[in-house]
């Protein structure tokens, strides 16, 4: 018998070593198959909805729709289900025990009921903390100070309540594009109601907003450009607190993008006058909903200006919408020419990048020109119509000496051709002139 080597004791001792770590590995899959066979039941159990079980069976539509919908819904990604809002028992298989009052079972609620219903969860910020924190959880509070609120808690059912705009079954998270919140899709779910002349007309509300706000420069911006910061009814109405403006705060409402244009009419002789008349400080000369583009024909004093609807030729305004338009046309006509004669020359082949590009610091007077109009001070717009005209006229003198060096050009290579040409006939007499002497020496 030979005697084993270190070698073979070694291979030996590492075997032994491996068998006893894949003892104890086997005894820990064992364990670990033990614990999800015990824990797998309480888990299934745990998911069990008897609610949307028996639902998606059922064959009337109103009553499989809420199971087929909640597929989708923002609470059941987030591990809720049908007892989360309704109570009940999920894991009962009977009707009777899954809709036991016993076990919390609250069914359809009433319209009026309804904010209560889901601020039991938005409305606790120590539960909310869990799903999102960052969401807000005074929405339900805020809904009572609208005018939807206000209307429901002094008994009328019909308002809308956050169901109505946020749908029941199949609601999604606000930047979802499918969710009837989503920007794009704010106005049509206020337009369920505010557009229904036969649901309006109890209200003593216009029916016809969404249609004047299809064809406002916002609607334009939103759904042509697909500008998702462009205003719909939830950025001037408020969204939960939702309400009408009103006319002393319907500046602050268009101040939160148009800062500038706000600042300044606060500041000037039209504040004063809107507030004894008033007048709505916007709206009254860009409409509310059906928010056009502005235009330069909106200032002046000819024919189709609002400054005449409220101004004669015998006050100051008329004076002054008169000379800012004027002042306005007049750099508009200086661009035009500076861009006319630039394009020219560029064309031409001459190098005017330079003054091209500072020529935008016209059309940006232009521009500051246009939003100073809201001070409604022709000074103030001379302080900036003034530079504006200077860089214009700047920008068409070069364009004049780009023209005249082109012309200079032509001149010098027309000059320097005729120069070139008469050597040339120079050169071609003389050598005439030798080869007939060669000639003539060699006869």
């Amino acid at each position: 018998m030979s005697v084993p080597t270190e070698q073979t004791r070694c291979y030996a001792r590492q075997n032994l070593g491996f068998q006893k770590v894949m003892g104890q590995f086997a005894k820990l899959a064992l364990v670990l198959s033990a614990l999800m066979l015990w824990c797998v039941p309480s888990l299934a159990q745990q998911q069990k909805s008897s609610c949307i079980e028996c639902h998606q069976r059922l064959e009337d539509p109103k009553l499989s729709a809420p199971a087929k919908l909640f597929d989708n819904d923002i609470h059941r990604a987030r591990n809720l289900s049908c007892n989360d809002c309704h109570g009940g028992d999920p894991t009962a298989s009977t009707k009777e025990g899954a809709k036991d009052p016993r076990k919390g079972y609250l069914g359809r609620p009433r319209p009026l009921d309804i904010p209560a219903y889901c601020g039991k969860c938005h409305s606790d910020a120590n539960l909310m903390k869990r799903f999102n924190p960052s969401l807000r959880v005074d929405q339900e509070r805020e809904y009572y100070t609208s005018v939807h609120g206000m209307r429901l808690k002094a008994g009328d059912q019909r308002p809308a309540t956050c169901i109505s705009c946020h749908s029941v079954h199949g609601i999604r998270a606000v930047n979802d594009p499918l969710s009837s919140v989503y920007p794009l899709n704010v106005a049509d779910t206020c337009a369920k109601c505010h557009a229904s002349a036969d649901y309006m007309r109890g209200f003593n509300i216009p029916s016809d907003q969404f249609a004047n706000f299809k064809t406002s420069v916002h609607a334009k911006a939103l759904y042509e450009k697909q500008d998702l910061s462009a205003p719909t009814c939830n950025d001037c109405h408020g969204n939960h607190g939702a309400a009408p403006p009103g006319i002393t705060s319907v500046a602050n409402v268009c101040g939160q993008c148009h800062a500038r244009q706000a600042e300044l009419f606060q500041k000037s002789p039209h504040k004063a006058a809107f507030d004894q008349r008033e007048l709505g400080e916007c709206v009254t000369c860009h409409s509310n909903h059906a928010i056009a583009a502005p235009s330069d024909q909106l200032l002046g004093t000819s024919q189709g200006s609002l400054c005449i609807n409220c101004h004669s030729p015998s006050d100051k305004g008329f004076v002054a919408a008169g000379q800012m338009r004027s002042m306005i046309d007049q750099l508009i006509a200086s661009i035009d020419s500076s861009s006319q004669i630039l394009t020219r020359a560029e064309r031409a082949g001459m190098e005017v990048s330079r003054p091209k590009f500072e020529l935008k610091g016209a059309t940006d007077a232009l521009t500051h020109a246009r939003v100073l109009i809201h001070s409604s001070s022709s000074d103030e717009v001379s302080k900036v119509v003034g530079p504006g005209l200077q860089v214009a006229e700047k920008g068409y003198q070069s364009g004049v000496g780009a023209l005249a060096e082109r012309t200079f050009r032509r001149k010098g290579l027309l000059v320097s051709l005729v120069f070139i040409l008469f050597l040339a006939m120079v050169v071609y007499l003389k050598i005439r002139q030798i080869e007939r002497k060669a000639t003539t020496a060699s006869t």
